[in-house]
């Protein structure tokens, strides 16, 4: 299965201010790549906070969140898993899945790069600074990546396609 990681990140590689964050502060252009690019590859992967900092599920894809708690509201489009990256992605080949976007947060997008599950990175660079925040990634690891592409969604917005080497 491929595996895309699509994020939005401030000028500083920040992705939110806190976990309950909601990226409010992207570009309509950002929010739009998104929508269209998650809803082609159909399903999308999420931590537990990420999830939360939407209002509803996203439409017109299967949202995968990944969540130890047992009190998840139930909706048709969204499927509450836990354990390793890797077994979920087994699961989502199996029925049928070949590719997926991961969308956050740090901690889900550390395991999934360090199991080399990763194959693509889409960054989409805004125009601000928070200070502090959550990164893109949490611990220490190191992996190269190759880029693809350059694209500018608007004046002040960028966004950069990687392939992660492995």
């Amino acid at each position: 299965m491929k595996i895309i990681l699509v994020m939005a990140i401030t000028a500083d590689g920040k992705i939110a201010k806190h976990k309950n964050h909601f990226p409010d502060w992207t570009s309509r252009e950002d929010r739009a790549f998104f929508a269209e690019f998650s809803r082609k590859q159909k399903v999308v992967l999420m931590g537990g906070n990420t999830f939360k900092t939407f209002k509803n599920p996203l439409k017109d894809r299967l949202n995968v969140v990944f969540t130890n708690k047992k009190d998840t509201e139930l909706y048709d489009n969204v499927l509450y898993v836990s354990g390793k990256p890797e077994d979920v992605v087994k699961k989502l080949e199996q029925q049928g899945h070949n590719s997926a976007v991961l969308g956050g947060g740090a901690h889900l997008n550390t395991q999934f790069l360090i199991s080399g599950l990763i194959d693509e990175i889409f960054l989409t660079v805004e125009p601000i600074v928070f200070g502090q925040g959550i990164s893109l990634f949490k611990d220490e690891f190191e992996v190269n990546l190759e880029l693809i592409k350059t694209e500018k969604l608007n004046k002040n917005t960028v966004l950069l396609r990687y392939k992660v080497i492995k």
